[in-house]
């Protein structure tokens, strides 16, 4: 049976409240509809992953396009879907709040603010604009009455400035702002997760998945793990390496390590019956 937005919503805020899980990221309705398959309890889009599926690099897509996105992703399943929505879409925090209001009729279940600009040259927004960006975010949230996981991510150690005790002020500031869920993708050492769990505890963490098994995460208190495009890399990096053997070689063999249609038709068939 299909679950309502409203209900789906709500599962998604109950998985923050115990335990760690898995947050996998599809790029297309298949890729959700084959995660979901395998049992995964919630999905997360990919900016990098729907940019590689339309030819682009990451961060080259539209606000129109991704909404768009979203939408065909939180409707592909009865999994609540979290949006990764950049920086908003904007730098002023009321077209944040403005973005984030479309993002909401979309029907995903939670979505992200994140610190850095889109631009290299800029880097992270300062401190105080990034703050206000997240208030704005949650207060989008609030007046929209959706039930909607808003998480404030803190990008410095993926975009040069891995500083963990700005890491953590930030993260603390945007808790205090009104996010749900706390996240620093690039963190990559068990002392750097466990400071930011205690540091920011009770709020939930994220974690981008730093290789590190999921009972370990969960020993240091991470309560949830996203995989970023990291699923989509794989799927592209298989593929390029099937491509570059058919077009140097002249042979096949890695086409045989792909399902096909014998794996991907049940999948898709049993979708259509639900």
């Amino acid at each position: 049976m299909s679950l309502t937005v409203s209900e789906k919503r709500a599962a998604f805020r109950r998985l923050h409240d115990e335990g760690c899980f898995v947050l996998p990221n599809p790029w297309d309705v298949g890729s959700a509809i084959a995660l979901k398959h395998f049992g995964f309890k919630a999905l997360a889009t990919t900016s990098a992953g729907m940019a590689w599926s339309m030819g682009r690099p990451d961060g080259a897509v539209s606000l129109d396009e991704v909404l768009l996105h979203l939408s065909s992703l939180a409707h592909a399943t009865d999994l609540p879907l979290n949006a990764d929505f950049e920086n908003g879409f904007a730098d002023a925090p009321g077209d944040v709040a403005a973005n984030v209001a479309l993002a909401i009729d979309t029907g995903v279940s939670g979505l992200s603010i994140e610190d850095y600009t889109g631009r290299p040259e800029r880097g992270l927004y300062p401190f105080e604009l990034a703050v206000e960006r997240v208030a704005a975010a949650r207060a989008a949230i609030e007046r929209s009455g959706a039930d909607v996981v808003l998480t404030g991510r803190s990008e410095g150690f993926i975009r040069g400035a891995p500083d963990l005790d700005e890491t953590i002020r930030r993260l603390n500031a945007f808790a205090a702002a009104g996010a749900d869920c706390l996240y620093a993708p690039g963190l990559r050492e068990e002392g750097q997760i466990r400071a930011v769990v205690e540091a920011v505890a009770p709020a939930p963490v994220n974690v981008l998945s730093p290789g590190l098994p999921v009972a370990t995460l969960a020993r240091l208190g991470v309560r949830r793990i996203s995989l970023g495009g990291a699923l989509a890399g794989a799927a592209w990096g298989e593929f390029l390496r099937a491509t570059e053997e058919i077009a140097e070689k002249g042979t096949f063999s890695l086409l045989a390590k792909g399902g096909g249609g014998r794996v991907l038709n049940p999948i898709f068939a049993e979708a259509q019956k639900g």
